[in-house]
């Protein structure tokens, strides 16, 4: 069993970009397979970027995951946050080499550079929600696939105890930011990182998220950020893509 920080076991510069391109290519496939065996109704469409970079298309309509997670705040959440991080990173990377390079390669490219932190961030943060919104389905939780449930009871001792621990991470993160369910190396490992950190900066492999920012969670919550880590876990996580991400 094993939890980490976001500050633990810096990756060398061509890990870290190796993991990133290729996490970012099993969240494209990730949500890609998620649409397809949610059969929910997809939300409309996101109007066409003004830049480089677009704001996806969630993979369920903005209602499907109430009343865990309510309409009210994917309004806010997607059509308001995510879309800012979206608007402010084309901004960044007008006119700059970085306009022309994928997502992920923006994030490896940046991440630990002083010179580029607002480019970071703000690209990591549509990462990281890209990687959210597939982490999430209507009619989630419930018994990992048996691929993903041997490796959390080799690590973690049991299912229970790896779900458990997810849940620390989440409650444990001070401030805004993630727990993540990722792979190091062959192991199975819980991460929290702080604000738009992600685990892939650090060489990890991400498998599945929460996010705790409280623009997540705050319309229908408030402060009882327990509440909804918990409901996410029993009632909306994504097993079956985060179970996908481990190819």
């Amino acid at each position: 069993m094993k939890r980490i920080d976001h500050h633990d076991s810096p990756a060398t510069p061509e890990r870290r970009r190796f993991l990133i391109g290729a996490a970012g290519l099993a969240l494209a496939a990730g949500v890609g397979g998620f649409v397809r065996q949610a059969g929910a109704q997809a939300a409309p469409a996101a109007a066409p970027p003004a830049g480089p970079f677009g704001l996806m298309k969630l993979p369920y309509a903005d209602s499907a995951l109430a009343p865990v997670i309510s309409a009210n705040t994917i309004g806010f959440h997607y059509g308001k946050h995510h879309k800012g991080y979206v608007d402010n990173l084309n901004k960044l990377v007008a006119g700059t080499e970085l306009a022309d390079q994928p997502l992920a390669k923006v994030v490896a490219a940046t991440a630990g550079n002083a010179d580029k932190v607002a480019i970071f961030n703000n690209a990591a943060q549509v990462w990281n929600h890209d990687f959210y919104w597939a982490s999430l389905k209507p009619g989630g939780g419930g018994e990992p696939p048996a691929v993903l449930a041997k490796l959390m009871e080799t690590g973690f001792g049991s299912v229970a105890a790896c779900k458990e621990e997810l849940k620390k991470a989440a409650l444990g993160q001070f401030g805004s930011g993630w727990a993540w369910l990722a792979m190091d190396g062959g192991k199975l490992v819980v991460v929290k990182t702080g604000n738009a950190d992600n685990p892939t900066t650090k060489g990890l492999k991400p498998l599945v998220t929460i996010d705790v920012w409280e623009h997540a969670y705050y319309l229908d919550y408030q402060n009882r950020r327990a509440d909804y880590v918990q409901a996410v876990l029993d009632k909306l996580i994504n097993w079956e893509f985060a179970a996908g991400n481990l190819a």
